[in-house]
């Protein structure tokens, strides 16, 4: 089965066909989906998906474009609704100098407290990091510095460097759907290159649809299909892509029990 490791159900575009949504997935072999926090302050959004369908988990986080709007969320809040027992990670956080939504101040303010909150309960990260390399490399080491944290560097669109310095530190780096795009020859040469055990699949649904489904609604089904070229650029078999991906998400995501993603005995060291 594949895992889709982050996508955004809590959203008005899957109101409608919530349910619709999960089944295609699960008739994809896609078997367990990660709903993202981009807003602690509808986290019960979240609470109530992840409540309802037991093969969908969730985190709690603001993104940086919602950081100025929630600088008040410490990482004690954080850490406080992560006992959740289907919250598995923390975020989404980081630094967008694309949009700048917030002040990139109040966006590294968010994402330092996100960090506490990740060292502190041991839940991945998910790292949002969008034409600000040099300032994420700087903050993830200084950090690291301070103790480790477990993090993924979600939807990567990034630099090799940004990719080759998270890797140094033991970050997972996740491919979505701009992996399949015609104009993505970078993105695929650095996802040829990423270590095998630190490699996880995404949609970012709604957004981001993969080739075939390009410029239509992102959805969890369509992990498929950047697998199937994560497992080209690999030189995989699907097969081969699929197990190493959940054998990956298991080793990071640990509090996602192994039994719900068909995975057998103790998780990985």
């Amino acid at each position: 089965m594949l895992v889709d490791s982050h996508c955004h159900l809590d959203f008005p575009d899957f109101a409608a066909d919530r349910g619709g949504i999960i089944a295609r997935a699960k008739a994809a072999d896609v078997g367990l989906m990660v709903t993202i926090s981009t807003r602690v302050r509808k986290f019960d959004q979240i609470r109530e998906i992840i409540e309802a369908y037991d093969n969908v988990y969730g985190s709690v986080g603001t993104h940086p474009h919602n950081a100025q709007e929630e600088l008040d969320v410490t990482a004690d809040d954080l850490i406080r609704l992560a006992e959740h027992p289907k919250i598995v990670a923390i975020g989404e956080a980081g630094l967008d100098y694309h949009y700048d939504n917030s002040p990139r101040d109040a966006q590294i303010q968010g994402l330092r407290a996100h960090i506490a909150a990740a060292r502190t309960t041991g839940l991945p990260l998910v790292i949002h990091a969008r034409e600000a390399d040099e300032d994420m490399i700087a903050i993830l080491e200084g950090e690291t510095e301070k103790g480790a944290f477990p993090a993924l560097l979600h939807c990567f669109s990034s630099g090799a460097e940004l990719a080759r310095r998270g890797v140094a530190l033991g970050l997972y780096v996740s491919f979505s759907g701009i992996l399949t795009f015609k104009n993505s020859q970078a993105i695929r040469d650095i996802a040829a290159e990423i270590p095998a055990d630190r490699l996880l699949v995404e949609t970012d649904a709604p957004y981001l649809a993969p080739v075939p489904h390009r410029g239509q609604t992102n959805e969890p089904a369509y992990t498929a299909h950047t697998a199937s070229v994560l497992a080209e650029v690999r030189g995989w078999s699907r097969e081969e892509t699929a197990r190493r991906t959940t054998e990956n998400f298991a080793r990071l995501f640990r509090k996602v029990p192994r039994s719900a993603l068909g995975l057998e005995g103790e998780a990985a060291a």
